[in-house]
């Protein structure tokens, strides 16, 4: 029995740890740089893996930062790693930066309306032929994901299959569509 408390006690000591650095950082924001330090790392990659551009990258971990600064106050311990929530800040992050640069490209494209209108359904029945030709458990996770915008929890539920096989089969698919999106 002693033997499960020091392998329970070893696997808590970060989480305590991280847990203590967080309170700090809440009472004294000053201290938030050594959530940084701990995490620059982990968040650049995450970023820097997305978006392909290093510059893009090191604005949006910026912005990361900034924005879990801001929101410290209301973040809640609940036993998950303070990473995770940091990487959720970041992957919103991507996708506002991302939704914000196609607003700017229909924007742009709006001098002749009707063509702006035609290359985006022709866009979209491309991505719909390729999301098409992923083999059918991809294929079912990204449009679930994406089309019908449901969580991961949600899809695996319906597929009877774990969260963590879910999220294998989303990453396989995207990845797989990047590769032919590369070839044309």
């Amino acid at each position: 029995m002693s033997g499960r408390g020091v392998a329970s006690s070893k696997v808590s000591q970060p989480e305590a740890d991280e847990r203590q650095m967080v309170e700090a950082a809440q009472k004294e924001p000053a201290r938030f740089g050594d959530l940084y330090e701990l995490h620059f790392e982990r968040v650049y990659a995450y970023v820097a893996r997305r978006v392909g551009d290093r510059d893009q990258a090191e604005d949006l971990t910026s912005e990361v930062f900034h924005r879990a600064l801001a929101n410290l106050p209301q973040f809640e311990w609940r036993g998950v790693p303070f990473a995770a929530w940091l990487l959720k800040i970041a992957s919103n992050a991507i996708a506002d930066r991302f939704k914000r640069s196609a607003q700017e490209r229909q924007f742009y494209s709006l001098d002749d309306p009707r063509e702006a209108r035609s290359d985006d359904i022709e866009h979209r029945a491309w991505l719909f032929r390729l999301v098409d030709r992923l083999p059918a458990d991809q294929r079912r996770v990204i449009v679930a994901r994406f089309a019908e915008q449901k969580s991961i929890r949600e899809i695996a539920s319906e597929l009877g299959r774990t969260e963590g096989a879910v999220k294998q089969l989303q990453f396989r698919g995207l990845e797989r569509l990047r590769l032919r999106l590369g070839e044309t």
